[in-house]
């Protein structure tokens, strides 16, 4: 399992344990203690750290994109083009890529008044939830959740979807049926994933607050905070046999 694919692989659990452990202990702590309180600054420091891992996941996603389609269109360059050196700077941009977005909010929502009472209707201090709550002028924060978050969604996606475009074209283009199951195969759980955690997450970001349903923001929240970490491993692992043949291979033992 010590290729690039694994390498993404294990990145991409480590960004779902950490945004979705930024999430749950308060959480819990809120449904286990009636009128628990968070203070302001608090709150904003647990969306830095989700903003960071939640940006960096849809990087990963493009990145795993842009890996499968070496590995189906050019598999000869595959190891070549997919060096070492460069999975790791694919990465690190990843991370990069998050933390500046996550800070753009950050320091927009450092900015702003909140007025009593400052009841975030919400499980979690995100981004919308916490611009209702506000009482300065959230137009210019609004502006900075489309443009970063909308642009940054935008540009990850397409380069999802240019990717694979290439790969179906690579695909139809194999001769025996065997070998195009199994490049499909290969693509599934990767689209998958990419489906649920982009559909969900356009559904709360790239929308104006006019827009916005607190109740319905919180049924999908719960989706790309808690269940899609929760479903990229099963995801993942059931449908690849080296996975599955590793976990064998180490319960034998």
């Amino acid at each position: 399992l010590h290729t690039p694919m694994y390498f993404f692989l294990s990145c991409l659990s480590f960004v779902d344990a950490c945004y979705s452990s930024v999430i749950a202990p308060k959480m819990l702590m809120n449904f286990l203690v009636v009128g628990d309180t968070i203070s302001v600054s608090a709150c904003i420091v647990q969306y830095l750290f989700f903003g960071v891992f939640i940006t960096t996941e849809g990087f990963l996603l493009s990145v795993m994109a842009y890996d499968h389609y070496v590995a189906i269109v050019n598999p000869l360059l595959y190891t070549t083009t997919m060096s070492k050196r460069k999975c790791v700077v694919l990465v690190i941009g990843s991370y990069t890529g998050g933390m500046i977005n996550s800070l753009t909010h950050t320091i927009s929502l450092g900015t702003l008044s909140f007025c009593e009472p400052n009841v975030v209707s919400h499980f979690f201090c995100d981004v919308p939830p916490l611009l209702k709550l506000s009482c300065s002028d959230t137009s210019m924060n609004e502006l900075l959740l489309l443009t970063f978050s909308g642009v940054i969604a935008m540009a990850t996606f397409l380069i999802v979807i240019i990717s694979y475009m290439f790969i179906v074209v690579a695909i139809l283009r194999i001769r025996s049926a065997a070998g195009r199951q199994k490049a499909f195969s290969t693509c599934a759980s990767h689209l998958m994933a990419v489906t649920i955690f982009y559909g969900t997450l356009s559904f709360s970001y790239i929308q104006l607050s006019s827009q916005y349903s607190v109740e319905q923001e919180k049924v999908v929240a719960v989706f790309y905070t808690l269940v899609i970490p929760m479903l990229n491993p099963l995801i993942y692992s059931l449908r690849n046999k080296e996975v599955k043949d590793a976990l064998k291979r180490a319960v034998e033992m």
